[in-house]
């Protein structure tokens, strides 16, 4: 008897995985991530000091360096961040209106995963992980899990 599972037949077929371990993905990539990033900063109306946060703890003078000049290459964990955030930015204007969506961040939230902080606060003091789970916690809320 045969145990082994096989799936049905389907169209879907899965996005390719980038390899972001390669600097020529990271070079086509971190343009776009950056021009994404300062855009969303803006939009959620983050100071500076948040920015570089989010970013893994920039310093103020390579954020400012970065917002001038964005041609540059980015590493794996910035990446990952930025991608984690863009994520979060594009399901928060799924779920909400515009003025919401970009508030939302910024907003103490009662759900048990923020304990009455405010996402960008949990975001901060989590890192990477927490950037996961906010992402997580949005999609399935939008039916995307």
């Amino acid at each position: 008897m045969n145990l082994a599972y096989a799936y049905p037949v389907s169209r879907f077929e899965p996005a390719k995985v980038i390899d972001l371990n390669t600097r020529e993905a990271r070079e086509r990539l971190s343009a776009s991530a950056l021009k994404g990033f300062f855009k969303l900063a803006r939009a959620w109306s983050l100071r500076d000091e948040d920015a570089c946060v989010l970013l893994g703890g920039l310093s103020a003078s390579a954020f400012y360096e970065w917002k001038k000049k964005p041609a540059r290459v980015l590493e794996v964990d910035r990446i990952t961040r930025i991608s984690y955030l863009i994520g979060i930015y594009k399901a928060l204007h799924i779920l909400y209106g515009d003025d919401l969506a970009d508030r939302w961040v910024n907003l103490p939230n009662r759900n048990a995963v923020f304990a009455g902080r405010t996402p960008l606060a949990y975001m901060q003091e989590g890192g990477i992980l927490a950037m996961q789970m906010v992402r997580k916690l949005l999609d399935a809320r939008r039916g995307g899990l």
